[in-house]
């Protein structure tokens, strides 16, 4: 197949997909299903989950709001009969691009063919990701406020 040694931690891999256009991910996802067999293990939802906060100091788990939810699990089969799971949670929406997710996460893990392009995508997700962390560390130092110099000039408040 290929060499996928330097792919991320799969962990990352929703994170990184999620990155990306939807479209992108929808579109790939679309070509390996041509090219495999996918089949839904669990029908793709979206839907509300409650959000839990566990208190720290008694341990009382309280629900701080609702979140949207999108999930997915399909199996995909290729031509010669080798077959995996894969699966999709997101904090979306949106359950076709939870079962696009899901579709590249089986290929990738199992280094289907088409996994090249799946790992073509992550690295153009990671490249966003870092791109966004860039951003927001320039948006933290252009906000930094240095206390030190407040108290440096010699006025008298009492006059």
């Amino acid at each position: 197949m290929t060499n996928t040694s330097e792919a991320p931690d799969r962990a990352q891999w929703l994170r990184l997909w999620s990155a990306l256009p939807a479209a992108a991910v929808k579109a790939l996802a679309a070509d390996l299903a041509g090219q495999h067999r996918v089949e839904d293990l669990a029908l793709p939802q979206s839907g509300l989950g409650l959000l839990p906060l566990t208190d720290s100091a008694l341990g009382d788990t309280y629900f701080i709001g609702e979140i949207p939810l999108a999930q997915a699990h399909v199996r995909v089969t290729t031509t010669q009969g080798q077959s995996i799971e894969g699966a999709a949670i997101l904090v979306d929406d949106r359950a076709g691009v939870a079962r696009s997710m899901a579709i590249l996460d089986a290929v990738l893990a199992a280094r289907m063919p088409g996994c090249e392009a799946a790992l073509r995508l992550l690295t153009q997700g990671a490249t966003a990701v870092a791109e966004q962390g860039r951003q927001r560390r320039a948006l933290l130092a252009a906000t930094r406020v240095d206390f030190a110099l407040l108290g440096t000039n010699e006025e008298d408040d009492d006059e």
